[in-house]
C-alpha cells in the first residue's frame, strides 16, 4: 500500500512563493507518474501538473504555466511543486496524486491520493 503526505502549504500574500512536498512510501515510487491537483472551495478538483517517472516530461495547467514547476527526487521518494507569483485563485487545497492510468490531467486516472495541504494567498 502507497501513502502519499503533503506538506509545505500555509498563508502567503499575492506575488509571494510556496514549495510543496509530497512524501511518497513504498518501493515502487521511482516507478509512475505523479500529479498535483488543486480544489477551492465550492469548485471541482483540477489538475496542476504532471511529472514522469523518471522526471524528463512535465506537463501543466494553462494557469499556472511560467509560474509553478514540478519535480521529483526518487532517491528520496518525493516529489515537489514550487509555487512562485501566487494569485489569490491559486487559493485551495492542493493534493499530490500518484500512478495514473490513462489521461495524467484526469483526477479519476490516479491510484493513490495524498489527504492534502492547504495554501491560501492573500490579495
Amino acid at each position: 500500500q502507497v501513502q502519499l503526505v503533503e506538506s509545505g502549504g500555509g498563508l502567503v500574500q499575492t506575488g509571494g512563493s510556496l514549495r510543496l512536498s509530497c512524501a511518497a512510501s513504498g518501493r515502487t515510487f521511482s516507478s509512475y507518474a505523479m500529479g498535483w491537483f488543486r480544489q477551492a472551495p465550492g469548485k471541482d478538483r483540477e489538475f496542476v501538473a504532471h511529472i514522469s517517472w523518471s522526471g524528463g516530461s512535465t506537463s501543466y495547467a494553462d494557469s499556472v504555466k511560467g509560474r509553478f514547476a514540478i519535480s521529483r527526487d526518487n532517491a528520496k521518494n518525493t516529489v515537489y511543486l514550487q509555487m512562485n507569483s501566487l494569485k489569490p485563485d491559486d487559493t485551495g487545497v492542493y493534493y499530490c496524486a500518484g500512478k495514473p492510468t490513462g489521461g495524467v490531467r484526469t483526477s479519476a486516472a490516479y491510484a493513490y491520493w495524498g489527504q492534502g495541504t492547504q495554501v491560501t494567498v492573500s490579495a
